[in-house]
């Protein structure tokens, strides 16, 4: 016979203070039950009930703000890997309210520029190019920090007023520019000093750092981006299509299917 293995006291406590999330007692962005609310409520020890909020937390179910308490967290942000959608938007559409600081607004020559953007962005040696520096934050939150090249010709009346804003908006409706997609690549980091600390993050945060190059019709660069994101703060959403054949991915289904007359 095959005895039954009892969860821990702890994991209980995490089923039950699961179904509080959310819930009309403590929806979504209320300040949650305290460590002491928490033991009277369930009899249990102090410990026990810091292991199951710091359990929350770390799900991303429950926000801890120093000196405050801990909150049941908002919906999270989507990145959208199928279309170029504009912050704002991303955050209206999360219930957010989105703000943007400007960092930095310069100008510069591409020949100044020490790593391999002036390559991306197909910049001659004496070509302007914009350095635009912005902290994208969703309710007060800083969520992003986005350091992106624009070159200059294509809109060369633009103002740190103007990237307060969604860039995307301005190029299209203001510039009329023909935006035709980017090209992204995504990785894991951890976020590290002056990034972390703008980001008011600790030091080694999990994080998303996006590097992306957007491009006109006609294949014509527009910008070089280094975007890195809060891991607590974005989810990345996407739909996949059906199961390859084998032989995908390395072009050998290509190479039978090219003898098919």
């Amino acid at each position: 016979m095959t005895s039954l293995v009892k969860e821990p006291i702890y994991q209980q406590l995490n089923t039950q203070l699961r179904l509080l999330v959310g819930s009309a007692e403590c929806p979504l962005g209320s300040k949650f039950l305290t460590e002491r609310q928490i033991c009277q409520r369930y009899e249990v020890s102090r410990a026990t009930a810091n292991k199951a909020l710091s359990n929350l937390v770390s799900e991303g179910l429950l926000e801890f703000r120093k000196g405050v308490g801990t909150f049941v967290r908002g919906r999270p942000l989507d990145y959208n890997l199928r279309a170029l959608v504009s912050f704002v938007d991303k955050a209206r559409a999360a219930g957010k309210q989105p703000g943007t600081e400007v960092l930095q607004f310069q100008t510069v020559r591409a020949e100044n520029v020490l790593d391999d953007v002036p390559q991306l962005l197909q910049a001659a040696p004496e070509a302007n190019l914009y350095y635009i520096e912005r902290l994208r934050l969703a309710d007060g939150l800083p969520v992003i920090l986005e350091k992106r090249y624009v070159v200059w010709e294509h809109c060369p009346d633009l103002t740190a007023d103007d990237v307060r804003g969604s860039l995307y908006s301005v190029w299209t409706q203001r510039y009329q520019l023909p935006i035709e997609g980017a090209d992204e690549s995504i990785r894991a980091v951890n976020a590290r000093g002056a990034d972390a600390r703008v980001l008011k993050l600790r030091d080694g945060a999990a994080g998303m750092l996006i590097h992306s190059v957007g491009y006109l019709s006609g294949n014509r660069p527009l910008w070089s981006e280094r975007t890195l994101y809060r891991g607590d703060a974005y989810e990345f959403h996407n739909r996949l299509g059906g199961i390859q054949p084998e032989g995908y991915l390395t072009g050998k289904f290509l190479e039978v299917t090219d003898n098919t007359p």
